[in-house]
């Protein structure tokens, strides 16, 4: 098993979820998704991520670990799991782990979907105000796993 599995693992086994928040979110995505387009959702969700990391801003961050464990306090704040940032030579990587899981009442890929949306607005804020350039986008790419979701920071 890997490390970061065993991580995701011990992190579900510790969470205590509130009922009614992911009930309350579920049906606000489910209704979007019935009365607007896959795209305008996608950016209305983005735009809400951007709006949360502007909430919660983190600290000037010298690397990419400083960089990870400030994300990690924030997202351990809302219970949303943690990132394993992995820095390569023209990119950064973020894999999210243990996210927070649906009600079951929306399609898991629908769940991830709109998940990689706020998370791609917050990130991507985050990103810009530690010094990265707008111009670079983050991308969200939605592997098999349904607790996880990987970011790609590239030209």
């Amino acid at each position: 098993m890997s490390e970061l599995t065993e991580r995701t693992l011990n992190y579900y086994r510790q969470q205590q979820y509130q009922p009614g928040w992911f009930d309350l979110l579920s049906a606000m995505i489910q209704g979007m998704l019935q009365n607007a387009s896959e795209s305008e959702s996608q950016l209305f969700l983005q735009q809400m991520g951007d709006n949360l990391a502007t909430r919660y801003p983190l600290a000037a961050s010298q690397t990419v670990g400083e960089l990870e464990q400030r994300i990690n306090d924030v997202l351990a704040r809302f219970g949303w799991g943690f990132v394993d940032l992995q820095p390569h030579e023209n990119a950064i990587v973020i894999c999210h782990m243990a996210l927070p899981p649906g009600d079951g009442l929306i399609e898991a890929r629908q769940w991830r979907q709109a998940l990689g949306a706020v998370l791609t607005g917050l990130y991507s804020r985050w990103l810009a105000d530690q010094g990265g350039s707008t111009d670079v986008p983050l991308r969200c790419e939605d592997p098999d796993d349904e607790t996880a979701l990987n970011f790609r920071y590239q030209r």
